[in-house]
């Protein structure tokens, strides 16, 4: 069984940072594959903007080059790439000054019914200035919709001050807060395992679960981020958007409906139901590291001081053991963690069941080990249902902890759209179910601010960690002294 692809009606998509990093490896190709199956329609457009004063034959060469590198070989198809092409053109702009609006309203045109999505793949300090721009060059109407990356605020105050600056010129249906890890394909998945399915519903609370693991972890280190990274650290930079979203989707209320209001409401009360975490009790329920010289894959590496080169106490890994004060989940702890120079890379969440009871089969049948459903985002999506099954054979009862394995490759034959793509035709058709919603921003913000409050409050160093390792060791010890565990992703 295949997916059926559903053209998207035309639309103008005006990409601010079109030369940059985002668009050429994630931008660029995902529309490209809504080409290549046949979802854009005539006569979409593609417009690249930045300063650079490149041509549209340059900027052409550009994305063909992006296709080439970050595409699939057996995906890239030369006629699809020349159709795609042909959609492409470019404008030099100025964010901080009139330099290049009227060529690009020029470009734009007039058509008010086509709908029109300005992708901000830019730093957020220029938001404010091509919002305004937007609206006194008159390039904002009724179908036009606004595309923002992460990080939204560094902290609850500058969070609030840019979505206000964003909302003098956009309506909030008018606003995409894209967290693209809300559109993997597991991640979806979550939400068909528990509201389409008999089995899990029923269970999914206190009585049943024992607790929650979400791990998203990163065997990279700065790469081209040391200006962005240092002035953010692993809390804000994974911890208040991601995780917090893929804890939202584990422990939310069944919604009404899958509209995208009715969605983001159940997140926003699983946020707001998050017990604080203060300066009394953040040593206790919170770790921080930041990775020292070690080894990956590659090799022999070198500690984020020694990558930075100059002192910091940016935190590079963090372990939270956070709990939701409502009836579904009281006692029931969620651990967190996220790093770079892990191990290796791997996001998945954890839901582990309790224990049964009582077990009626002798020492010899070995172990019972309680069941697990372990839900992998990357690499290699997929869910897991761990389970005790006897050993096949003769000799008398022996117990095996064992998978039910849906690896999505195995399964399914059609290709897993990456999250970009989804997203961006999610923007297109006006659908902001896997989008963030302002009062959802501001929430995470409020239980993430005390958290970095107490560790201003302190002068202790993040713990260090040896890259290629799953962090501190107060980070195992902050499960462990609870007789739990960590997940290691195989």
């Amino acid at each position: 069984m295949t997916s059926q692809i559903i053209p998207v009606d035309p639309f103008d998509c005006i990409v601010f940072g079109g030369t940059g990093d985002l668009a050429e490896r994630k931008l660029i190709p995902a529309l490209y594959q809504r080409q290549r199956d046949g979802q854009l329609s005539e006569p979409t457009r593609i417009i690249g903007a930045s300063r650079s004063p490149i041509s549209n034959d340059d900027y052409r060469k550009f994305a063909e080059s992006a296709i080439k590198e970050f595409v699939k070989p057996s995906e890239f198809d030369q006629k699809q790439v020349d159709q795609f092409l042909a959609r492409v053109s470019y404008v030099a702009v100025d964010a901080t000054s009139d330099n290049g609006w009227e060529e690009l309203k020029t470009e734009i045109g007039n058509d008010t019914k086509r709908v029109r999505a300005f992708y901000l793949a830019v730093s957020p300090s220029l938001f404010a200035d091509i919002s305004s721009r937007l609206k006194s060059y008159k390039l904002v109407h009724d179908h036009t919709r606004i595309i923002v990356e992460k990080p939204i605020g560094r902290d609850l105050q500058s969070a609030i001050a840019l979505n206000d600056t964003i909302g003098h010129v956009f309506h909030e249906q008018q606003i995409f807060r894209i967290d693209h890890y809300l559109g993997k394909e597991t991640v979806q998945n979550l939400m068909a395992l528990r509201f389409a399915n008999a089995l899990y519903e029923p269970l999914w609370n206190s009585a049943h679960i024992d607790h929650v693991q979400i791990t998203v972890a990163e065997s990279v280190g700065l790469e081209n981020r040391a200006g962005y990274y240092d002035t953010a650290g692993a809390l804000r930079d994974m911890v208040q958007n991601h995780i917090m979203q893929l804890l939202c989707l584990v422990a939310m209320e069944p919604p009404a409906s899958m509209d995208a209001d009715a969605v983001r409401d159940e997140k926003l009360k699983v946020l707001r139901s998050l017990s604080p975490i203060t300066s009394k009790n953040a040593d206790e329920l919170t770790v921080r590291g930041q990775y020292r010289a070690g080894a990956s894959s590659g090799g022999a590496v070198k500690g984020y001081i020694q990558e930075l080169e100059h002192p910091s106490n940016t935190e590079t890994f963090v372990a939270i053991k956070a709990e939701i004060a409502n009836w579904r989940w009281a006692g029931v702890p969620f651990y967190l963690r996220t790093g770079k120079r892990l191990a290796s890379r791997a996001s998945e969440i954890v839901v582990s069941f309790k224990p049964i009871p009582h077990s009626i089969f002798g020492e010899s049948a070995g172990r019972v080990v309680a069941n697990q459903l372990v839900i992998r985002l990357q690499p290699d999506e997929g869910v897991k249902q761990w389970m005790m099954i006897k050993d096949p054979g003769p000799g008398g009862m022996r117990l095996r902890h064992v998978p039910l394995d849906m690896t999505f490759a195995e399964s399914f034959t059609a290709r897993s759209p990456d999250a970009y793509e989804r997203l961006i035709m999610d923007v297109v058709r006006g659908n902001q179910t896997l989008f963030m919603r302002r009062d959802e921003v501001v929430a995470a913000w409020q239980w993430v601010d005390p958290i970095l409050k107490a560790w201003a409050e302190t002068e202790q160093p993040p713990a260090g960690y040896t890259a290629g390792t799953w962090g501190p060791s107060a980070a195992i010890a902050l499960i462990e002294r609870d007789n739990r565990t960590w997940h290691e992703p195989e």
